[in-house]
């Protein structure tokens, strides 16, 4: 239908109906219908269905837009929009609505650390504010307030004793405490100002400014002002994709801040640098290469010279400093780049980009040691994917958005069953799963603590803070959220994926398994556990202080006892290397996370 927002008859009953009767008419001038035809329905009754009934279009806009293009691509537009197709398809309408207010609750917070943009616009005379309020109330007439809803309201008084705001949101008055409007501050893009004490924020607000509130009760009494919080829709974009690691279905997908808006789907369509959240990958590979998580490595300087291009590189940890001997499994918990880098070099970028196409990334990657920081741009569908085959216990799921067509003649004209690809060892998988668990318990994604149940992800920053990703899985699901700018501006200062990503996931997770039973992660054969000394990586003696239990594959303990001088050589601190290619720009990233609580250096 043409313009279909401005011809409903829920919008425009008037309208929609002149636009029935001038088709009815055409129908009839072509001969589709006969002039009697025409005539009974264009008299005919219209009973319009509640619109509660037509909410669930908008539940999987994103979701059921991919597979409409798909469709579209692969059967065209006659099957397609003809054929009379029954799509039966993965989405779970739980998870979905959960991944929606998990999207729209991350993003609103991170707009409002930048603070408050001013209102949408000033009403000047009472004709304007009059009209304002008359349209409002037909709003109003559909969408009653409740509480959650967003609407546009007018300040009509402001009471800097009581520290209030009033105003009408069409015929019904409403309030915004301190309390409700505190985070309003002069916008700042660039600064963190959360939490930032602000004197006097009542002056940002003025007589006749329209301003965006969410109502947060409703009183029985329609006379009583509505409480209300201030809200703006946010600039920044999110994506978030859930998938069932065992059978590969994507049970929840959100492309974007609001499908109205923008179509394009930042989960399949948008390529981002991962940072961080891909080195599970570059660790996989070197746990099938001899590593172990008690493996030592040096967390020290190191220099890469390319004499032919006159380029020097020094990758660098993003707290700037260096930790000396280190364990991979302490260098993956606070996301140690050099260390990253180092390992790379050990495996070789070959084998690091050979696993990464067996864990699920399509997309062409980076061939030099910028790889080790997330420099290669990747879809959150990969990612996911990825992380889904640690899951999944080393098994690599083929992602299915539908299940089953069949066409009105009941031909089944597509039938998809789940299939899985042998990736990595279980083992190897399940080692990776405990890392990343460890990363949840004791490094950049502590946050995801709060989910109280074993969880396992890897945050993901990459340079200047352009891009803030975390992706992580619990028993039974995996999911990815990304948060960035479509220009690709810097996210703002501290807005790490811990920061911004992570609380995101950690809702979407809190939703989706709110009823579900707590599970472990399963420990498959050939898995044995050691207790080792963390700050040399072997064999814990009677008298090793915080001694931690590990995990090793059968036949990789260490056999060695840790004495007090175990460790690392200072010979080996500072390390340069003649034989590098520069790796070409954008730069390389630089990750971390800056809001990550201190930890002690040892772990149990």
């Amino acid at each position: 239908p043409k313009a279909p927002s401005k011809y409903s008859p829920y919008a425009n009953f008037e309208r929609s109906k002149k636009r029935q009767e001038f088709i009815i008419q055409r129908m009839v001038e072509e001969g589709f219908i006969t002039p009697e035809a025409g005539e009974a329905a264009s008299v005919e009754k219209i009973n319009l269905k509640p619109i509660k009934i037509n909410k669930t279009l908008w539940v999987a806009p994103y979701f059921k837009e991919h597979i409409r293009r798909y469709l579209e691509e692969k059967y065209g537009d006659d099957l397609l929009y003809r054929g009379g197709l029954n799509i039966y398809t993965t989405l779970d309408v739980k998870l979905q609505k959960a991944a929606n207010e998990a999207v729209e609750k991350g993003l609103r917070d991170f707009d409002k650390r930048r603070g408050w943009r001013g209102p949408l616009r000033t009403l000047v005379t009472l004709e304007e504010v009059n009209a304002f309020k008359e349209k409002t109330d037909k709003r109003l007439r559909k969408y009653p307030p409740a509480p959650g809803r967003i609407y546009e309201a007018v300040v009509t008084s402001i009471d800097e004793k009581k520290k209030t705001i009033n105003v009408d949101i069409g015929s019904r008055p409403g309030v915004l405490t301190w309390r409700d409007y505190r985070w309003a501050r002069v916008y700042n893009p660039e600064n963190d100002i959360d939490g930032r004490v602000v004197k006097a924020p009542l002056k940002l607000f003025n007589q006749g400014d329209v301003i965006k509130v969410r109502v947060k009760a409703v009183p029985a009494d329609e006379t009583l002002a509505l409480p209300l919080r201030l809200e703006q829709d946010p600039l920044v974009e999110a994506a978030l994709l859930a998938m069932d690691p065992e059978t590969g279905y994507i049970k929840a997908m959100v492309g974007g801040s609001d499908f109205s808006k923008t179509q394009f789907n930042r989960t399949v369509q948008s390529y981002r640098q991962p940072g961080s959240a891909f080195k599970p990958i570059i660790y996989t590979a070197a746990f099938d290469r001899g590593f172990t998580p008690a493996t030592i490595i040096m967390d020290s300087p190191i220099v890469f010279d390319d004499a032919e291009n006159e380029i020097q590189w020094r990758p660098r940890n993003y707290d700037e400093r260096f930790g000396g001997p280190t364990t991979v499994r302490k260098a993956i918990a606070k996301s140690r780049n050099v260390i990253s880098i180092k390992v790379l070099k050990k495996i070789g970028v070959p084998t690091a980009v050979e696993y990464a196409k067996k864990l699920g990334i399509t997309t062409p990657l980076a061939r030099d040691l910028s790889l080790a920081l997330g420099s290669s741009a990747v879809t959150l569908l990969d990612m996911t994917t990825s992380y889904a085959t640690l899951a999944n216990r080393g098994m690599r799921p083929t992602p299915i958005f539908i299940t089953k067509i069949i066409d009105k003649d009941g031909h089944v004209v597509e039938d998809n069953t789940p299939e899985s690809t042998e990736a990595v060892s279980p083992e190897t998988a399940y080692i990776m799963t405990k890392m990343l668990e460890g990363v949840v318990e004791h490094g950049t994604g502590w946050r995801a603590r709060a989910l109280g149940r074993p969880a396992a992800g890897k945050t993901g920053t990459t340079n200047n803070l352009n891009d803030a990703w975390f992706l992580g899985y619990v028993p039974g699901l995996t999911a990815g959220a990304w948060v960035g700018y479509d220009n690709e501006k810097k996210l703002g200062k501290h807005e790490t994926g811990s920061r911004a990503a992570l609380p995101i996931w950690l809702d979407f997770m809190k939703g989706a398994t709110a009823g579900t039973p707590v599970k472990n992660f399963p420990v498959p054969d050939g898995i044995e556990f050691a207790r080792i000394d963390p700050d040399t990586g072997l064999l814990a003696s009677p008298f090793t202080e915080n001694a931690i239990f590990e995990v090793f594959k059968t036949g990789t303990i260490p056999t060695e006892v840790s004495t007090p001088r175990s460790g690392g050589e200072e010979a080996d601190f500072f390390i340069t290397d003649t034989n590098f290619q520069a790796p070409p720009p954008p730069s390389p990233v630089n990750n971390g996370d800056l809001n990550a609580p201190h930890f002690p250096e040892e772990v149990h």
